[in-house]
């Protein structure tokens, strides 16, 4: 085999008699490459130790604080005609100027004399209510009257029984008398009839001993009649008695039943009282809506409805009216898996659309354009876009937010979080490990054990990673 190897080899030591060769040797390119290289290595070795502030960004719009702040709409109350309008788009309008004025559509209220009516109707319902009251009183004291006079009747009828019962007993010891008469007569007539035959009297005393047993007689049987006649009206003061509760009784029961019969006409038209003053209240209301008037100051946007004679139902939008005087505020939102990172009362950074900004997340101190805000409600439902919406004011210890903004321009936001190695950062974001779970100062105490939590999870494994434990 042939041994090629050292017969071409090359003559290195004769290369440098070369004057290029020895120019190359010479350069120090290489040596300069190597200290950028180092420099480079040195300065992002320590650009990884830098502090780099964690944050949550959200993407969201300009609003107010208050709801009652915020751009809305008028509505119309009642179904109208539009007949004129007071204001155009962009006009100032201060609370309670009349932007519309409607007219009337419904044929039950298109009397122009409907609410006079009704008042009389009102006026006279009242007056009949008054009568039927009248009646009742009057009613009432009928029925005293005939409470008193039914208490004097009976005691009249109880005084006439006891008169009755006297003279039954008068003519009962009467008739005892003359039946003590008659017994008399009779003895009397006996011995002077026996003394006759004996010769002893003359017959006219015998005569008149007969005579007078006779009338004794007569005497007994009218006494007797004259018994059956007292226990006769004993009977009928009795049966009077009777008569006199069952006549009152019924005169009563007549009398408050018609007292009844007020009372329910009385208390039937309290009702179509109240009811007619109801409906007069409703159409003074319903008078007063064919004005349409604004329920605040402000601007007005936009007329969602033109035209003369143009006809509108209950509840059509009418206008667009801007509050003059409102708080301004930011709607942000963030994703579920920031939501437990964000609370009441921490610090945002805010900028908005159309306003000049440097904008480094990392290090906030060093943007420009932005301002501060503070997070005043967090919504704990979510929103329709899959994102928990919050709330952010302006926060009253930094520089003012611009007056140029407008209502419903966009805004970008920027939570603040720990403040951490730009390493770890770069570390937890490759991995895909949320923020550090951030709590609050105050809140920092409560929290310390709650290790359980997989946030918190993974804060002990960052940390141990980072200490190299």
């Amino acid at each position: 085999m042939l041994n090629l190897t050292e017969k071409n080899k090359a003559n290195h030591a004769s290369l440098g008699q070369f004057s290029t060769i020895k120019n190359l040797e010479n350069r120090p390119h290489y040596k300069v490459l190597n200290r950028i290289i180092v420099i480079f290595s040195i300065i992002v070795l320590l650009f990884l130790f830098l502090p780099w502030t964690q944050n949550i960004s959200g993407s969201g719009s300009v609003t107010t604080l208050k709801p009652d702040q915020r751009p809305q709409t008028i509505h119309t109350a009642i179904a109208g005609r539009i007949e004129k309008w007071y204001v155009k788009e962009g006009d100032f309008v201060q609370k309670g100027d009349t932007i519309l004025f409607i007219s009337e559509t419904k044929e039950e209220y298109l009397d122009p004399n409907l609410i006079d009516l009704t008042k009389n109707q009102v006026e006279a319902k009242k007056l009949a209510q008054q009568s039927y009251g009248g009646k009742v009183s009057s009613l009432s004291a009928q029925i005293q009257a005939i409470e008193n006079e039914k208490k004097l009747k009976l005691q009249q009828a109880r005084n006439k029984i006891r008169q009755s019962i006297l003279k039954v007993k008068t003519d009962s010891m009467d008739l005892v008398a003359v039946r003590t008469q008659v017994k008399i007569a009779t003895t009397q007539f006996n011995r002077s009839l026996a003394l006759n035959k004996e010769g002893l009297k003359p017959l006219t005393d015998v005569e008149e001993k007969r005579l007078k047993l006779q009338e004794v007689e007569a005497k007994i049987i009218t006494q007797e009649n004259k018994l059956l006649a007292s226990e006769n009206e004993l009977i009928n003061a009795k049966v009077e008695i009777n008569r006199i509760s069952a006549e009152y009784a019924e005169k009563d029961s007549k009398a408050r039943s018609d007292q009844f019969t007020a009372l329910s006409n009385q208390y039937d038209t309290k009702a179509q009282v109240n009811k007619l003053e109801n409906q007069y209240a409703n159409y003074k209301i319903r008078n007063g809506m064919y004005y349409i008037k604004a329920p605040q100051s402000g601007y007005i946007n936009r007329a969602l409805q033109s035209g003369i004679g143009e006809t509108i139902k209950e509840g059509t939008q009418i206008v667009s009216i801007m509050p003059a005087k409102y708080d301004v505020a930011v709607e942000t939102y963030v994703s579920p898996t920031d939501l437990p990172l964000v609370h009441k009362g921490e610090k945002v950074r805010v900028w908005f659309d159309g306003w000049p900004t440097i904008v480094f997340s990392g290090w906030p101190n060093m943007s420009y354009g932005t301002f501060g805000g503070k997070i005043v409600a967090v919504e704990t439902y979510i929103s329709d876009n899959g994102k928990f919406r919050v709330l952010i004011a302006p926060d009253e210890t930094e520089e003012a937010w611009p007056k140029q903004i407008s209502m419903g321009s966009g805004a970008q936001t920027l939570a603040l979080l720990d403040d951490v190695p730009v390493w770890f950062e770069i570390w937890r974001t490759l991995n895909g490990f949320p923020p550090n779970y951030y709590q609050p100062k105050n809140n920092m105490s409560k929290d310390k054990n709650n290790e359980t939590d997989f946030n918190s999870f993974i804060i002990v494994c960052t940390e141990n990673f980072r200490t190299g434990k």
